[in-house]
This record gives C-alpha cells, sequence and structure tokens, in this order.
C-alpha cells in the first residue's frame, strides 16, 4: 500500500469529521503521533521533492513539526519552525508575519530568528493541515523577508473544500498535499479527491 493510501486508510479509520469543518486525527498526526507513519510521510514528500535542492524545511509550530522533522530526517536538512508567541530568548531580529489559525479562531504573529534562514535557502514548507491557506501565506512572506528561495509546500492533510489550497497555487506556490478531503460531513463521511 502506497504512503498516500496508507494516510487515507488511518485518516478513514481513525480520524472524526467534527462540526464546523474539523477533522480530528489526534491519535496519529498531532496529539499521538504514529512515528513510523510519519516516517513514510516523510518519505514520500522527500521523493515529491528529489532534485528541488531543498536546504531547509520550514513549518509552523505545534502540530507541523512532527511531519516536518520526519521530512527532514529523510531529506537530511534542518527544519526551522515558526514560533507563535516571541520568547525572550528568540531575540529581537527576527522574520515575522500575521497569520490567522483556523483551527484555534485566533491570529498569530509568527516568527523566526534571522539566524536560521538566509537568501542562500531554498525552502520547502511542511505543515500537517492547509484550511484556508493563512499559515502557509505567513510561512511564504517570512521566506520573502529572508530572501530565500521557496521551492514549494508539503501538505499531509488538504481540506479541498475550504479552498485554501487553490488559492495558494493561483499564487504559483507548488503544493503537494498527501491526502486531499473534497468533501466532509458531521456525520463523519469523508471523501478524498481522486
Amino acid at each position: 500500500m502506497s504512503e498516500i493510501e496508507l494516510l487515507k486508510t488511518r485518516i478513514l479509520k481513525d480520524g472524526k469529521a467534527l462540526p464546523g469543518n474539523i477533522l480530528k486525527v489526534d491519535s496519529f498526526l498531532n496529539h499521538q503521533l504514529d512515528v513510523m507513519l510519519l516516517h513514510e510521510m516523510g518519505k514520500e514528500i522527500a521523493a515529491r521533492f528529489k532534485g528541488d535542492g531543498v536546504t531547509k524545511i520550514l513549518t509552523i509550530e505545534a502540530s507541523g513539526i512532527a511531519v516536518a522533522s520526519l521530512c527532514g530526517l529523510v531529506m537530511e536538512v534542518p527544519v526551522v519552525f515558526a514560533k507563535k508567541n516571541q520568547t525572550a530568548n528568540l531575540g529581537g531580529d527576527v522574520y515575522s508575519a500575521s497569520v490567522e489559525s483556523f483551527t484555534h479562531n485566533r491570529t498569530y504573529n509568527i516568527c523566526v530568528s534571522k539566524k536560521y534562514l538566509s537568501s542562500a535557502d531554498r525552502i520547502l514548507l511542511v505543515d500537517d493541515f492547509l484550511a484556508n491557506g493563512r499559515a502557509l501565506l505567513g510561512l511564504s512572506q517570512i521566506v520573502e523577508e529572508a530572501g530565500a528561495e521557496l521551492v514549494g509546500a508539503a501538505i499531509a492533510i488538504e481540506k479541498g473544500f475550504q479552498g485554501g489550497g487553490d488559492m495558494i497555487r493561483r499564487k504559483g506556490i507548488r503544493v503537494e498535499s498527501l491526502a486531499i478531503i473534497d468533501k466532509m460531513d458531521d456525520e463523519g463521511n469523508i471523501t478524498f479527491r481522486a
């Protein structure tokens, strides 16, 4: 079974569609981690971006870190994550962007220390979910601020019916999603894009 089919099967088996277009996958993706599944996903993402010269992976805390870390392991590149709150140990020299979280229904000012991104980098954005596209827009803004090159974005689960992926693609950003959900309802029915 391919990595994509493994993920889709796991979503159908253990995922739960909740009211408000929320997909709960905390038993394997963003609370408890199935590291073997994540490793397979990392291998699939690495294969899709093989030859693109990725030098760093950029994600956003917290749930994107797991997927990004396994991608970094397979691709043998560092993983940098944007923090949702500027802490005292981060210092003041940061790239920042404003990001609206669909799941938490709030806006964060994400930041990355300028020490970890440079104009020499070729960045791959990685996240667990793509809903309205705001997190990817914020991360791409940080890549632009750093003068780095954005190679594309890799997503574990895209909620295609929310339009964020289409909006990001219209901006010319390559998006590779392992599973794209076309429809989801409160009764738990999930339909994947073919």
